[in-house]
């Protein structure tokens, strides 16, 4: 573990300063300064895709502890459009959310919403999903919607190719990295911290070339792209490998759309400390409550009509300590809305709990143990 007397003094931490806490073999507790405060990792930030984190308030967000939320770039484009949350004092006053705030390039959307899209090497023309409408999204265009948003960490307009395809990975390494050299040379807002992102696929040689091209550019942290888009977990895992022998030490670390227990679990155990999802909201609006252990409730099905436990009894959140599976389901099949606000809250609260014992084992020196403990309760257990 890292003694006290080798941390910087936290009182004197600038903007986007990253302090190592504690490590626990590749483990990291740490903590990342923002203009809206600091973040405490390892952390999961539940994902605001329309500048809201659906079926819960910010109040909500923050009774469950969470202190990131991340919301998309390409979403707050096409409605209401990034003037508009400009004018209106920027994304944090929009949203109502005081705290530290992510936003993504938009560059996933563009390449996933769009059967249509065309990619070239200044940047890609695509139809909006909501109208069919034609945009264009280039480095330097994602870079200015983010300013005018505002967020306290955005990231570099990337290009996520399939996995396997490894002509493909290459290209899209080469044509990354360009894109983040624009990015930076376009970023104009020192009060926000541009991470680049690093691809490269399952391909070891290809994910050592991004690393070092991005890190080249001495940017305050760094996110690992271009994963659970079809690999399978070993894959990934080993990936992350790569990753925590490469990426550098003193920089917060993020894994992208990764947001199962065992996905974070496996996470920290290899030396990230950022993590979003949607699946814990989306799983909510499909009448499923996801259990620590990963294992799923689907709350809409008849066994659970008379049943009078909570989700999950060893649970703390307002959801569990007051309502049971019974009137759970009730809400479900009445189609009543506060059925997605509880499970939402019971859903978020599992991973942005989970990201807490973490950093708590990690302090403890205790994290290795954790991790294996928790992973063997959970083998064998469906996601």
């Amino acid at each position: 573990m890292i003694q006290p007397s080798q941390e910087t003094n936290r009182n004197q931490a600038g903007p986007f300063d990253f302090h190592l806490d504690a490590r626990d073999g590749r483990a990291r507790a740490g903590t990342f300064y923002t203009p809206h405060g600091a973040l405490e990792t390892p952390v999961f930030a539940p994902v605001g895709t329309a500048a809201t984190v659906k079926a819960v308030s910010p109040d909500q967000l923050e009774a469950l502890g969470a202190t990131l939320v991340l919301a998309n770039t390409y979403h707050l484009y096409l409605r209401p459009g990034e003037d508009v949350v400009a004018g209106l004092g920027g994304l944090h006053r929009f949203m109502a959310w005081d705290r530290p705030l992510l936003t993504d390039s938009g560059g996933f959307q563009v390449f996933s919403l769009s059967d249509s899209n065309r990619i070239d090497d200044d940047g890609v023309t695509f139809k909006s999903h909501v109208d069919g409408s034609t945009h264009r999204f280039t480095p330097e265009k994602s870079i200015a919607i983010q300013e005018a948003l505002g967020a306290d960490i955005i990231m570099a307009f990337d290009e996520c190719p399939e996995p396997y395809d490894r002509t493909g990975v290459e290209r899209a390494v080469e044509r990354t990295q360009a894109w983040l050299e624009r990015c930076l040379a376009a970023k104009r807002r020192a009060d926000q911290a541009l991470f680049g992102i690093v691809q490269g696929g399952i391909h070891p040689d290809l994910r050592e070339r991004s690393a070092r091209a991005v890190m080249a550019l001495d940017l305050p942290g760094y996110a690992v792209g271009g994963l659970a888009v079809g690999e399978s977990k070993p894959e990934m895992h080993q990936a992350l490998d790569w990753m925590d022998d490469l990426l550098p030490a003193d920089r917060p670390r993020y894994l992208m759309g990764v947001g199962t227990p065992a996905d974070l679990v496996n996470g920290v155990l290899r030396g990230i400390d950022v993590f979003d999802c949607v699946l814990p909201t989306r799983m909510a609006r499909n009448h499923t409550a996801m259990l620590r252990s990963g294992g799923r409730l689907n709350l809409k099905n008849a066994p659970f009509i008379r049943d009078p436990l909570p989700i999950d009894p060893d649970c703390g959140c307002p959801t569990c300590r007051t309502f049971t599976r019974a009137y759970l389901r009730h809400l479900i099949n009445a189609r009543e809305m506060l059925s997605a606000t509880l499970l939402s809250i019971h859903n978020l609260h599992t991973l942005v709990n989970l990201a807490r014992e973490m950093r708590r084992a990690v302090l403890a020196g205790k994290f290795e143990v954790f991790a294996r403990e928790f992973l063997a309760a959970a083998e064998g257990t469906a996601e």
